[in-house]
């Protein structure tokens, strides 16, 4: 299916590698030129190059600190009037509610709040002047189940759904839409990271914990950034302009919920 993408512009943050980067080649893929973000320059640039040679777009490469003035100033202006915007950028840390001092509460929002929010701000009204555009905020399935041990990034995230909720229906007539993708257990870095850590502060054999920890989602398997990816691309299309203001969990049945 032609996605009718060709020759857009989209900027796609935290896209080195994980989730955005399968975002990031889903989109090159259906011929859509991209400003990728990261903070690691090695990285970013490696992954910029490896899009191009395969998908044959432009790819720029801005290394940054995307949750900073300083880094969103760089991709703007790398692309100052995108037909997509993906948002996204790694959670905070694990903890206890106790533990957690107001300091790790602003640092939580700005940056998986006000980040999303303060691009956002910038790109979608010209999006409407131009009559497409097409928002996606990667945030998690604790938006609609909350993680016990994440509750920094089950606030700011819940936070950043419900500001732009209102949004999405605002601008939805002029061609624009906004729509949430919530992603579970996907195979990427950090959650190999994750599932090491685990398995040995359990004294687990990682295999063992690894297979066991894929058995718990329906699916009986973790997703990868690909088919993560596709999903957003699709969102992208304009095959999708009917859909906006959505929270679209990807996660392989593991939320047992009807809503």
């Amino acid at each position: 299916m032609d996605f009718g993408l060709k020759g857009r512009k989209a900027i796609v943050c935290a896209a080195s590698k994980g989730l955005g980067r399968g975002t990031a080649e889903a989109l090159a893929g259906e011929g859509v030129d991209l400003v990728i973000n990261a903070r690691t320059a090695d990285t970013l640039n490696t992954t910029a190059q490896e899009i191009e040679a395969k998908y044959g777009v432009t790819v720029t490469a801005i290394a940054g600190d995307i949750t900073s003035e300083a880094g969103r100033a760089a991709v703007l202006e790398a692309c100052p009037e995108p037909d997509i915007l993906i948002n996204n950028a790694g959670g905070p840390p694990p903890g206890d509610f106790k533990d957690f001092g107001l300091d790790d509460w602003r640092r939580a929002v700005e940056g998986n709040m006000i980040t999303p929010i303060a691009l956002i701000h910038a790109t979608v009204y010209g999006m409407m002047d131009r009559e497409f555009g097409r928002i996606i905020n990667i945030t998690s399935f604790s938006v609609k189940a909350p993680i016990p041990t994440l509750e920094l990034s089950n606030g700011a995230r819940a936070g950043l759904t419900g500001a732009i909720g209102a949004l999405a229906r605002k601008v939805t007539h002029r061609n624009v839409t906004i729509n949430s993708v919530l992603p579970g257990a996907h195979d990427t870095d950090r959650l190999r990271t994750n599932l090491r850590t685990n398995a040995e502060k359990n004294g687990v054999d990682l295999e063992t914990f690894t297979e066991a920890r894929a058995n718990d989602i329906p699916a009986h398997r973790f997703g990868t950034a690909a088919e993560f990816g596709s999903v957003c691309a699709f969102l992208c299309s304009d095959k999708a302009g009917f859909i906006t203001g959505q929270n679209l969990v990807v996660d392989g049945g593991a939320i047992n919920a009807t809503l």
